[in-house]
């Protein structure tokens, strides 16, 4: 069965949403190694609606770009109750069932799935028991306000455990971590 996994990138003070750009000040060639070798992992991406929303717009606006060129090489699905109008070919929108239409790209063959941002997507796949790594960069910042990736959490046993699985430290003060669910 393929993993989803997640492709966060995380204030320390856990915002993964916010309305200036404060990530990019450390996008630097050790910062894309991680992420290169996180996509060569992948080959579906699932999105939430403003993540996917972002995407078709670096789309358009920079047809050229290495995102766009990763995600033009997968299978994308978005999932969201309030779509109605995809405007990247190629990316179809999930609505109904989405634990059980979720559950059946688990089984179909294929590389890991990843979820790029979507932290309302994060949190209902962890909620559904369907999430089963979290790749999140930490970078050295606080943000103070914004989307925090756990907030507003309703988890079935209150909790969930993680298990470290590797961490790495960047020149940047970057830290790259990966967690698997300790179920997993």
């Amino acid at each position: 069965m393929r993993k989803i996994v997640t492709g966060l990138f995380m204030s320390l003070d856990g915002i993964v949403g916010a309305d200036d750009q404060w990530q990019f000040a450390y996008f630097d060639e050790e910062l894309f190694a991680g992420i290169a070798a996180g996509f060569a992992r992948a080959d579906t991406v699932l999105l939430g609606r403003h993540s996917y929303q972002g995407y078709d717009a670096l789309r358009v606006e920079h047809p050229d770009s290495p995102m766009v060129a990763f995600l033009d090489g997968t299978t994308r699905y978005v999932v969201s109750t309030t779509l109605t109008e995809i405007g990247w070919p190629g990316t179809t929108v999930l609505g109904g069932d989405l634990r059980e239409q979720v559950s059946r790209l688990k089984r179909q063959p294929g590389k890991d799935i990843l979820v790029l941002g979507s932290p309302t997507l994060v949190r209902w796949l962890l909620g559904n028991g369907l999430l089963d790594e979290f790749n999140v960069s930490v970078l050295p910042i606080i943000v103070g306000s914004g989307v925090r990736l756990f907030q507003d959490m309703d988890l079935p046993a209150g909790h969930v455990g993680l298990r470290l699985a590797g961490a790495k430290t960047l020149a940047s003060g970057v830290l790259e971590t990966r967690y698997t669910l300790a179920s997993t």
